[in-house]
């Protein structure tokens, strides 16, 4: 009873008592009331706020705003991404072709006006396409064709498949060439430059026999060819030798026996038989010369060159 009595009049207690029921009754501020319930509420960043924004809005952002170039670019990579795949099914890795596909999406992106009304996918198709094909014209093909022919080449192409529809049929080069206004000289020169930009592998089939490529059937300079006249020569000139001389090339140079072997094998010394073979050379290389001096001067019947232009 004492204690309970003390706790009401002492000073100390009451002031506790009013400080609580003060706490309990204030109302708390609003940025306490949202640190204790944690949901503060924060502005967004400005990428957030440009992944959300509009691509009307960003448009006039795109110079001054790199976030909203960006992003921009960023939503349209999957679109760039389709129109490379159109091209994929060749030998061109789909990877690369990607690749090209994205640069030709940013230079549209900061080349498109939005003033013209055109929406932007209608701008970026035909950038991002005619920069597939610039790559396979510069690129994809072994042998590179100059601007004008492959533009020329990009004509006919379409003047083909137009005529085609008309006439129910394959158009014939004259006809290509009227529609166009040009030569048929030149839409034949177009369609050898475009057969002849893709070469064939020396691996590829040659089509005549299975298992061989064109490597096998394709001639190539014999190394022995231009031999051919003088061995010629060299046979005639040897058949004026006697057959001592006869067989004693016959032993040194066929059989391969050395002089002294040879010495032995006829019965004289060594040193004549080094004579005989050297006089021997001598007059084979004589003849030899001497008929290459005939061959030009000759009509090959015998007569002199000029006596026979005469003639």
């Amino acid at each position: 009873m004492y204690s309970r009595q003390a706790a009401q009049t002492c000073p100390r207690c009451i002031d506790q008592r009013r400080g609580r029921s003060e706490l309990v009754a204030a109302p708390a501020a609003p940025e306490a009331a949202q640190q204790l319930s944690g949901r503060v509420a924060t502005a967004p960043s400005p990428r957030e706020a440009v992944r959300v924004a509009r691509d009307e809005e960003l448009w006039p952002r795109r110079d001054s705003d790199p976030a909203a170039r960006e992003e921009l670019i960023r939503r349209y990579l999957e679109y760039a991404r389709k129109l490379a795949y159109r091209y994929s099914h060749g030998s061109e890795s789909f990877e690369d072709l990607t690749q090209v596909a994205h640069l030709a999406l940013v230079k549209a992106v900061d080349r498109y006006d939005p003033s013209r009304g055109i929406p932007f996918a209608g701008y970026a198709t035909p950038t991002i396409l005619g920069e597939l094909k610039r790559h396979f014209r510069d690129r994809a093909n072994a042998i590179r064709l100059p601007r004008s022919t492959h533009d020329l080449l990009m004509q006919v192409e379409k003047a083909t498949e137009k005529l085609s529809v008309e006439l129910q049929r394959s158009p014939s080069v004259s006809e290509i060439a009227a529609s166009l206004g040009v030569e048929p000289i030149e839409v034949l020169e177009v369609f050898e430059a475009d057969h002849n930009r893709k070469p064939v592998s020396f691996d590829a089939g040659s089509g005549e026999e299975e298992g061989h490529g064109l490597g096998e059937v394709v001639g190539e300079d014999d190394a022995g060819f231009e031999l051919s006249e003088d061995r010629f020569a060299i046979e005639e000139a040897i058949d004026n030798l006697d057959e001592q001389d006869r067989k004693l090339l016959r032993l040194r140079f066929v059989e391969d026996m050395t002089q002294s072997e040879i010495a032995a094998e006829v019965g004289v010394s060594q040193m004549h038989v080094s004579r005989l073979l050297r006089r021997a050379l001598e007059r084979i290389r004589e003849d030899a010369e001497g008929q290459d001096g005939e061959a030009a001067t000759n009509d090959g019947e015998g007569r002199p060159l000029a006596r026979a232009e005469r003639a």
